[in-house]
């Protein structure tokens, strides 16, 4: 392979490549549909063209076939008249004619299919750009979509989701701890005051056996060991500081 021929195919495949990324599929399906716009009047000339020409073949065609007949018909004249020069040349003119008819046949042939076949031709094109304008807006559509969903990947790719989550599983530990901290304070203000109720109602049942032995020291009937009532004693004195003591709860 030589030098230049392999310049040549780099050369290509560069241009190829350019032209492929400058390539905006919008704007080519829009130019694309006014090419075939453009050859569809293009088209529509061209068979208007064409039937024009026909007509004007099939107006000769009929013009020399006339000539055919008139030039028979003379030929005929002349003969019945005895005059078979001029019949002869009545003949001549007539066969004249005839090849001129016959050519301008073979043309008309020949131009009546052109025109035909230009005529299937423009329907199909009719057909490709109908077919072709559908096509065009869902092809937009979905041009637009993979454009939007090609810009979301693109940003999700560019946030750092490990971090962010990382950040959001620290704050929910936080707020757990916090909930923690917060039941274990309502936890001691209520043992702390569960305790005060208890000892309120420990004091009570001091103040009722405390009672009794009031009562049964100032009934004068004491037992054994205990002294009578009305003589200051310690054991009065203590019980005073004692109840004193237990006021003071």
């Amino acid at each position: 392979m030589g030098l230049l021929d392999r310049i040549s195919r780099v050369a290509r495949a560069n241009l190829n490549d350019l032209v492929s990324k400058s390539e905006d599929p919008e704007k080519i399906l829009e130019q694309s549909l006014i090419d075939m716009q453009e050859d569809l009047v293009q088209l529509r000339q061209a068979v208007a063209s064409a039937i024009a020409t026909q007509k004007r073949t099939e107006q000769q065609y009929n013009s020399t076939q006339t000539e055919v007949n008139n030039w028979q018909q003379r030929a005929q004249l002349a003969l019945q008249k005895g005059n078979e020069d001029l019949a002869r040349e009545a003949l001549t003119r007539k066969k004249t004619y005839q090849e001129t008819s016959n050519s301008l046949k073979s043309q008309l042939d020949q131009q009546v299919a052109q025109v035909d076949g230009m005529k299937r031709n423009l329907i199909t094109l009719e057909s490709k750009i109908s077919e072709a304008k559908t096509k065009k807006d869902m092809l937009k559509a979905r041009i637009s979509a993979a454009k939007a969903n090609e810009q979301i990947a693109s940003m999700t790719g560019k946030i750092n989701t490990s971090s962010a989550t990382s950040a959001f599983e620290r704050m929910e530990e936080k707020v757990l701890m916090m909930e923690a901290r917060s039941q274990g304070v309502m936890e001691i203000a209520g043992d702390s005051l569960e305790g005060q109720f208890a000892a309120l109602e420990s004091g009570s049942d001091v103040d009722d056996e405390l009672a009794a032995m009031k009562a049964a020291i100032g009934g004068g009937a004491s037992p054994t060991g205990i002294l009578p009532a009305g003589k200051p004693t310690v054991v009065d004195a203590e019980l005073e500081d004692l109840k004193a003591k237990i006021d003071q709860l």
